[in-house]
């Protein structure tokens, strides 16, 4: 039997996620059948199941890659692009990572795997940040750890909201988000009262 390239597993794979998101918005995680990716894929179960052992496995990497996406837009532009983006993702997309994240609470090692996904860029985005309240750009009076947790808060938010079918006014959020995370500006001193004339 021939050996399959590297470049055709790679096609391979790109065709299955590309289709399968399609499958995970139309039906959501759960209605997502083997039988609807097939016939979204145009592969054979054996075929499809070769590249990812499971149909969470196909979800899971639908997801690193979007997460990767998010933190790499954060670290090259700001947290006003990685808005955009999801302001700009389908509405039944993001609906299927609510329906994914109820299997969290029941599931511990399935929690444990996605609090550990992209490692890396996680850290590389803690360095990021880091050096920006260095600079005096962002707020020191809290940890590093407490400002990625409150933009993941906003991200998380904001996907709820577009997944609702209410897009979000990015502008104003982004401003939002950089009143509280920004080290505060120095007011100016008021001006002094005029001096009396001499007499």
């Amino acid at each position: 039997m021939p050996k399959v390239s590297e470049s055709h597993r790679a096609g391979r794979r790109r065709q299955i996620l590309d289709a399968a998101r399609t499958v995970f918005a139309r039906h959501g995680y759960e209605g997502a059948t083997v039988a609807r990716l097939e016939e979204q894929v145009g592969l054979s179960r054996g075929a499809i199941f070769n590249y990812f052992p499971s149909k969470r496995a196909i979800f899971y990497a639908l997801a690193q890659e979007d997460l990767e996406r998010a933190l790499r837009l954060l670290l090259d532009r700001d947290f006003g692009a990685v808005l955009r983006m999801m302001n700009a993702e389908s509405p039944e997309w993001l609906a299927v990572y609510l329906e994914f994240m109820r299997m969290l609470r029941t599931d511990p090692g399935l929690r444990a795997e996605w609090s550990n996904r992209s490692p890396e860029l996680i850290g590389e985005l803690a360095e990021h940040l880091g050096r920006q309240q260095q600079r005096g750009e962002l707020r020191s009076d809290v940890s590093v750890e407490a400002i990625g947790t409150f933009l993941g808060l906003v991200a998380d938010g904001a996907a709820v909201h577009i997944s609702a079918g209410y897009p979000i006014d990015v502008e104003s959020v982004v401003r939002l988000v950089g009143s509280a995370i920004e080290r505060p500006r120095a007011r100016p001193a008021p001006p002094s009262p005029p001096r009396p004339p001499r007499s």
